[in-house]
């Protein structure tokens, strides 16, 4: 009886190593996935600092709003100060 215990004991051993092996692989596997993507998400989020700064540049703004907008910078007789 003491051997048929201890050869359950050694079975259910065996197989709780067989299952935390086939747990740590597949969750080693899932970090290496997180983490590739978030490499590329860092990548695409520095492209897009990149592309914010281009469309809000200074010269790219002033160029649109005369283009576009027909604006321009006052001459100084127009320029009105107001005071309080």
């Amino acid at each position: 009886m003491l051997v048929v215990i201890a050869f359950m004991a050694v079975l259910v051993s065996c197989i709780a190593v067989i299952y935390s092996s086939f747990e740590t692989r597949r969750l080693v596997a899932k970090h290496q996935f997180l983490q590739k993507k978030n490499n590329s998400m860092q990548v695409e989020w520095g492209q897009l600092l990149l592309e914010q700064s281009t469309w809000g540049s200074y010269n790219r703004v002033e160029q649109l709003a005369g283009s576009k907008l027909r604006m321009r910078v006052p001459s100084p007789s127009e320029i009105i100060m107001v005071e309080r």
